[in-house]
């Protein structure tokens, strides 16, 4: 018998079987990507039992494009001064809120760069605007990067900052700007993000105050696969240590493939990209289902449509995903390096879920389950049966 099928034996034996950095390396390298996938999906079946894969009605709020760090790989991000830079104004962002609620939307993820022009004063101001005239509206908000440049601006502690946008009506710290949480590869793509462990003390604060927090990954840097695998393990010791203390922790594990089109990045490594940079869907499963087997104590994984396309994503639920993503309405990060669709009406994402074979279900930012009005089914051809 050989390690890798040993690994994948001792998994399904024993869904909740830790892996080591070690065993997900050689799994990620030399696994068959059908046995990977039919691990990853057994062991789905475990941790969430039943054939529901959910997925979040909410709007993409990216508030101001004007930044300071320059990240290598954005293609959003103007600097300030910029003729291009922008900043939304509370009645701008709370008629896309409006737009949202016309749709029974849940949530909104806002982000965007790190302006050193807005104060503390301004970001209360509109947390608690937005809570105001929209309070069925989950206010997932900003990132530990924002949280830091607002630290910086108002001279306060970045704990502080997230208590005082908590009692202001912060719902959450969304998990941007991880990327990869191994410096040799972080400092060479954004030296000015600082260094992983600044990410993790600030997604620490937050998960300290109860704010919900997500975990993410971008990947295609030209790193290597253990590279992933220890980006991944610096997360799951993280959630060792939160669930330890009785928090929630992260409620998912989100990763997609860096875009490299219209981006310094891209141009500076052009020649490489095409065979080294990025990741095509095939890579991107063998990630989703290395995730999956990997993270013992995150029990939900979301596909990324946006990058990969509803296909690719939908690939994503058979390879371990539990979680189809969210409708956005609106993205200008991701797009603004060469992605197109930014916009999946829930009836698509319903859709892609059912043609896989499961039952799709809304869900809140908390990962509640809603009441859901599903399509009508007649008129779809070809629909895998459902899975169990």
């Amino acid at each position: 018998m050989s390690d890798v099928t040993r690994i994948l034996e001792k998994k399904l034996l024993n869904f909740r079987y830790r892996l080591s950095v070690d065993e997900a390396t050689l799994l990620y390298d030399k696994c068959d990507l059908n046995d990977l996938m039919y691990t990853s999906l057994e062991v789905r079946k475990l941790i969430n039992p039943d054939n529901k894969i959910t997925y979040l009605v909410d709007r993409n709020i990216n508030y101001t494009n004007a930044c300071t760090i320059n990240c290598q790989f954005c293609s959003f991000y103007r600097p300030p001064g910029h003729s291009e830079v922008y900043t939304q104004t509370f009645d701008e962002i709370s008629q896309r809120i409006s737009e949202l609620e016309n749709i029974g939307g849940s949530r909104i993820l806002m982000q965007g760069g790190v302006n050193p022009e807005l104060s503390l004063d301004w970001y209360l101001d509109l947390i608690s605007h937005i809570r105001e005239n929209h309070p069925m509206i989950s206010l997932d908000c900003f990132s530990p990067i924002e949280i830091e440049g607002i630290a910086d601006v108002c001279g306060l502690d970045t704990s502080e900052v997230l208590r005082k946008l908590a009692d202001a009506g912060m719902h959450g710290l969304p998990g941007g700007g991880a990327e990869m949480l191994v410096d040799d590869v972080r400092l060479d793509i954004s030296p000015k993000k600082g260094s992983a462990d600044n990410w993790l003390r600030v997604m620490s604060e937050a998960q300290e105050l109860g704010l919900t927090t997500s975990a993410t990954n971008v990947f295609g840097f030209g790193e290597t696969n253990n590279h992933r695998v220890l980006h991944m393990e610096r997360i799951r010791l993280m959630q060792d240590e939160a669930l330890s203390l009785g928090r929630v922790g992260f409620t998912s594990f989100v990763a997609w493939p860096v875009q490299l089109e219209n981006n310094t990045f891209g141009k500076r490594n052009r020649g490489r990209n095409r065979l080294e940079l990025g990741a095509g869907p095939v890579e991107y499963l063998r990630h989703i289902s290395v995730s999956r087997l990997f993270f013992d104590n995150i029990n939900h994984i979301q596909a990324s449509w946006p990058t990969m396309g509803l296909g690719v994503a939908q690939m994503a639920i058979l390879a371990g995903a539990d979680d189809a993503g969210s409708t956005m309405m609106e993205e200008n990060v991701v797009s603004a390096s060469g992605t197109k669709k930014v916009l999946a009406k829930e009836e698509e994402l319903q859709e892609s879920i059912i043609r896989a074979g499961f039952h799709p279900i809304k869900r809140d930012s908390d990962y509640n389950h809603l009441e859901t009005a599903l399509i009508d089914v007649k008129d779809m051809a070809a629909i895998i049966p459902l899975q169990y």
